[in-house]
């Protein structure tokens, strides 16, 4: 994807920092608030190109942003510069520190660039910024559903960094409208995605549309089922930027190639401030309601929305970077070919017969423990390897230990027939009873789940 960007010495500056500028009396726009004149973008789909004409020198004004005062205006300054194809700037990044890629956006983009900050660890996004040394912007989603804790360290980077963040926060008409309709909780009950949306979705799609470039905090290794192929930077493929229409607008992740024990690595090493909710177990921090700690075992992401399956686990501000589902190969039962995983010579592997015929009996000559899982799910390969510990600490014990594919066709069965929640459901099935006990623990390391057995066998 080709992006022409021309820039323009006198175009005036919209940052939350003070800089140096005949016209420093001017009121700071702020994100999502303004658009600048003649900033048009034209898109060749065929090509997948997109040429951003010149900035004029003077912004457009109305007297809401910006004073009578400033009335000067400045003749028109256009730098011609090639079009740059950012497909081949995010191969030659692959293999860029964090850094470099920081200090490349905000070389480019200047203050047309933005810092998404959602509380988390991703203040390192910030650190790096500064390390530049180049002005940068910081922008957070306000969602009025934060830990106290969250609003705490807000305050903290500001005052770490000498900055002011730019909150956006959602429509209070759609808010009073959605709560009032179906009350504080219905995530709960209906999924996530609507009150994201109205909090989290619409406040983002409003910023973006000031701005040409954002910078996220997304890592390949935060949710391997949904952000496995996040490149350093793309064309964002969902949001529109100031100039509007597909190719508007450039989405730049640093930390994509990042582990994320490095970018805490980083974190403690330039003794960065983090969110006090991190030391409790929060390592993926949302909103209160739709957030809590992670246990031993688990993936990072299993502390958000919980109650739902692992595909589900993203609430759209990054739909773009989403593997689809038609991408993967079907057979055919309707489930996807992913490599499976809890492979193990100790390993029973359950058919669809199998299970029913399991479930049936009322009486056992073994007891049984069977994970019900989908093998691209994060959260079943988190616990693969403590899973196929215990495979082999039972193997000749009297327990045999299971597998048995719940996705695709047999998901409906399973939630009828066999608990099935979310994955990955672990049930046991006693000697002499013929109802499976659904393991309720979220500790999935292999201690705690040899004391599960051992407490019913």
């Amino acid at each position: 994807m080709a992006f022409a960007v021309t820039s323009s010495p006198d175009a005036i500056s919209g940052s939350s920092f003070s800089r140096s500028s005949a016209s420093s009396d001017l009121k700071i726009p702020q994100i999502g608030s303004f658009r600048l004149a003649d900033r048009h973008a034209t898109v060749n789909l065929s090509q997948k190109r997109c040429a951003v004409k010149p900035v004029n020198a003077e912004p457009k004004r109305n007297d809401s942003m910006l004073s009578h005062a400033a009335t000067t205006s400045a003749p028109e300054v256009s730098e011609k510069v090639e079009v740059e194809d950012f497909d081949q700037l995010a191969k030659e990044l692959n293999n860029a520190s964090p850094l470099e890629i920081m200090d490349k956006a905000l070389e480019k983009f200047g203050n047309d660039i933005a810092i998404a900050f959602s509380g988390a660890e991703d203040v390192a996004l910030i650190e790096y910024a500064k390390l530049t040394g180049r002005p940068f912007r910081v922008f957070s989603l306000d969602t009025g559903r934060l830990n106290p804790e969250t609003y705490r360290f807000f305050d903290e980077v500001e005052k770490h960094y000498g900055i002011r963040i730019e909150y956006m926060f959602p429509d209070a008409v759609e808010v009073q409208a959605l709560v009032r309709s179906k009350g504080l909780f219905s995530f709960y009950e209906d999924g996530h995605q609507e009150c994201c949306r109205v909090r989290k979705v619409r406040p983002l799609r409003r910023a973006l549309k000031g701005l040409r470039a954002w910078i996220t905090g997304q890592r390949k290794d935060q949710s391997p089922g949904t952000r496995s192929e996040v490149p350093v930077v793309q064309v964002d493929p969902v949001f529109e930027g100031l100039d509007g229409g597909y190719g508007s607008l450039l989405k730049w992740n640093p930390v994509a190639n990042v582990d994320g024990k490095d970018i805490w690595n980083f974190l403690r090493a330039m003794n960065v401030p983090v969110n006090s909710l991190h030391a409790q177990g929060f390592v993926s921090i949302g909103c209160e309601p739709c957030t809590r700690p992670v246990l031993p075992g688990q993936h990072e992401r299993e502390g958000r929305w919980w109650w739902e399956d692992a595909k589900a686990k993203e609430c759209g501000l990054h739909k773009g970077n989403l593997k689809e589902d038609g991408a993967a190969q079907v057979n055919g039962n309707g489930a996807t070919t992913e490599s499976d995983i809890f492979n193990s010579q100790s390993l029973v592997t359950l058919s669809r017969t199998g299970i029913e015929n399991l479930a049936k009996l009322e009486s056992r000559k073994e007891s049984w423990i069977v994970v019900l899982y989908a093998p691209w799910c994060p959260f079943c390969q988190a616990m693969e390897a403590s899973y196929v510990e215990l495979a082999e600490k039972l193997a000749g014990s009297g327990v045999k230990v299971a597998k048995f594919r719940a996705d695709g066709e047999q998901k409906e069965y399973s939630k009828n027939e066999l608990q099935l929640g979310s994955f990955p459901t672990i049930l046991f099935f006693p000697k002499h009873s013929a109802k499976p006990i659904k393991y309720a623990s979220e500790k999935r390391d292999v201690d705690s789940l040899m004391a599960f057995v051992n407490t019913l066998r």
